[in-house]
């Protein structure tokens, strides 16, 4: 059980954590909700005692174990592969094994009869056991299951940490982190780096995770999916709340509606108070009531309700109308040095399309809306913008156009809109500048501050075309839907690269799917997409059962040389695929079967009377004993991987 006991943070004057208290169960899945700046990182590192709290305590036994995935700041070493950096989170059966290496090196030093021999092969023992039962052998299939489930390809093992952008870092964190299976996982938005396909993996898994996981995250459905419990924090103080977060939604708007109605009653009567007090405050037969209502005003703990951002509405400025065809692509090729990423790429885009680009990372998503927006040179083909098309493009790294002697309230002027100032606070305030923040220079702000100024600068152009890449990265729940809400009601077009489905499905009409070397359009939402995808799946399943059967039917009928015909070609293409795998399985089992001679000689030379007269012979062969142990352990756990891999290869065909 993890008890977080009456935390409370100051920062300055302000207290960003106010007694704060929740206890997390074994096997919860919680989502830990709250405005942007409402404290959840700051509590997320308060458990995992990388920060310290002003007050209160957090408990965990000694048996229970921590890990945590922040939401920036990984920091891999370099001079390692992939493989062997996701190896470092489990240096502790390294060593371990190690340590067994290092008793067998000590048993050939010691006397075989000497009672210090006896305890080391008591010591050695146990840590044989232990290292067989902690998962080592079969560590390294794990490592790449996981790593091919968040996106990575086989060829990306043996690559460089150094060849990967921070995104691919993160998820090699997250890796590391859900190998260790800890009994309390708390991930700090884990989907911000992930693409549509990672993302449901990733759900797969937490959803069968045996653990704890305890989720800051702004993405609605990947909340809605894997949360039962929500703890929401506002104003310093936490809420729990025994659902996911679109029930937390339901039950805040009611207790909302129902704390504005108290404060309205509230003002009322301190206004009643008030007057009484102004009416009667010089009238010697009233001092004592007076006396007692100006008591009874400072008692009252006055009823707050916080402002909510989706009450302010926004809306783009109204565009120019283009012609039908918005952008077209024709035989398009676009390479980077001897990696193409498109080659006679055909696209066509219309007037008021609204289009989701999905797919896998590294497919070419981000590639194809910057060529779009012109950002982007091409090797080959034609790029053709259609009549009175005006584009704006946002992408992450547009932060880094923003002049950074300028304060946000500048930037937005600077933008030409025409806006008077207190629209434009009303703006920033849509994307979390609210207060003194709309003064602060662009050069102390934070990434994500930068980024999302940015996006409010872009949405004040009266563009017909708008283009966004991963857009809500850095948005709160409140500032998604004031964005989501302004694109619904936008008449131009607008493509939009995100893994977010619950911000996507009430805007697009269509998804673009890109795929290494192709791209594929569904007509619909993400949802539909989705629903098409697994159909498909499930389709091609159906084909390939009911060519096997129809393939069996046939054989049924056809003449023997024909049927030889059919066998020799499943058997060459069964071959090809296991061939390999057969011969790794056949130096293992030469190799076994050459081990178990070599055991089986000592076990009949050590049953000898005179073996133990010679004590050198007995240490030599006592080490070499245990060395052969070891290794036919290891044997057999790859003679299983390679068997149920053959296994697995025979069934597919």
């Amino acid at each position: 059980m993890l008890a977080i006991e009456q935390i409370t943070l100051h920062l300055g004057e302000r207290t960003l954590l106010d007694g704060v208290s929740a206890i997390i169960n074994p096997g919860e899945r919680i989502g830990l909700v709250g405005p942007n700046g409402a404290g959840k990182s700051t509590l997320l590192k308060i458990i995992m005692r990388l920060r310290e709290a002003d007050g209160g305590q957090i408990t965990l036994s000694n048996a229970e174990t921590l890990g945590y995935l922040p939401q920036d700041g990984v920091d891999p070493d370099f001079e390692l592969t992939v493989i062997e950096e996701v190896e470092t989170a489990f240096s502790e059966l390294f060593e371990l094994e190690q340590k067994v290496n290092h008793l067998q090196e000590e048993l050939g030093k010691v006397d075989p009869q000497s009672e210090t021999y006896e305890k080391l092969m008591e010591r050695y023992g146990a840590l044989q056991t232990q290292l067989e039962t902690s998962g080592l052998y079969t560590l390294r299939s794990e490592i790449e299951k996981v790593l091919m489930g968040l996106g990575f390809s086989e060829s990306d093992f043996e690559r460089s940490t150094t060849e990967f952008s921070g995104g691919w870092l993160m998820r090699i964190a997250l890796a590391k982190l859900l190998l260790k299976k800890p009994t309390y996982l708390l991930l700090d938005e884990p989907t911000n780096h992930l693409d549509i396909e990672s993302l449901q993996w990733i759900e797969y898994f937490l959803n069968s995770y045996e653990g704890a996981v305890i989720v800051v995250s702004h993405d609605r459905a990947f909340l809605d999916t894997i949360t039962t419990r929500t703890l929401a924090i506002r104003r310093g103080r936490m809420s729990d709340y025994s659902g996911n977060y679109s029930f937390y939604e339901r039950k805040w708007d009611e207790e909302r509606e129902l704390l504005i109605n108290a404060q309205k009653n509230q003002e009322k009567q301190l206004k009643e108070t008030q007057e009484f007090i102004d009416r009667f405050r010089y009238k010697a037969t009233k001092a004592r009531q007076v006396q007692s209502r100006v008591k009874q005003l400072e008692k009252i703990e006055r009823i707050e309700v916080e402002d909510e951002l989706n009450s302010v509405s926004f809306r783009f400025p109204e565009p120019e109308r283009s012609g039908q065809i918005v952008m077209q692509l024709d035989q398009v090729t676009k390479r980077y040095g001897d990696n193409t990423v498109f080659e006679g790429l055909d696209f066509e885009l219309e007037r008021g399309d609204k289009v989701a680009v999905v797919g896998p990372n590294g497919a070419g998503k981000s590639t194809l809306i910057r060529i779009l927006s012109g950002k982007e040179p091409i090797q080959g083909g034609t790029r053709t913008v259609g009549h009175k098309v005006t584009y704006s493009y946002f992408a992450q790294h547009q932060a880094e156009d923003l002049d950074p002697t300028y304060d946000p309230l500048q930037v937005m002027m600077e933008a030409g809109s025409g806006e008077k100032e207190s629209r434009l606070r009303s703006i920033l305030g849509c994307f979390l500048f609210t207060g003194d923040d709309v003064f602060k220079k662009v050069k102390v702000l934070s990434g994500g501050e930068k980024s999302r100024l940015a996006l409010a600068k872009m949405l004040l152009s009266p563009a017909n075309f708008l283009i966004f890449d991963e857009p809500t990265n850095h948005l709160d729940m409140s500032s998604k839907n004031i964005l989501q809400q302004a694109l619904q009601q936008y008449e131009g077009t607008c493509m939009i690269v995100s893994h977010d489905r619950a911000f996507l499905d009430p805007i697009v009409n269509k998804v673009l799917e890109i795929r290494p070397g192709t791209i594929k359009t569904y007509l619909g939402n993400v949802s539909y997409y989705l629903d098409k995808k697994k159909e498909e799946a499930e389709e091609e399943q159906k084909n390939i059962e009911l060519r096997t059967s129809n393939a069996e039917q046939a054989s049924n009928t056809l003449s023997r040389k024909e049927q030889r015909r059919l066998d020799a070609e499943r058997r060459n293409e069964l071959n090809k695929k296991i061939r390999p795998i057969k011969k790794k399985l056949e130096a293992v089992e030469k190799n076994i079967e050459a081990k178990e001679e070599r055991k089986l000689e000592i076990e009949e030379l050590m049953a000898q009377t005179d073996f133990y007269d010679d004590s050198d012979r007995v240490k030599e062969t006592s080490i070499e004993y245990e060395t052969i142990k070891k290794e036919l352990t290891d044997l057999m756990y790859q003679w299983e991987e390679y068997s149920t891999r053959i296994e697995a290869a025979e069934e597919e065909l």
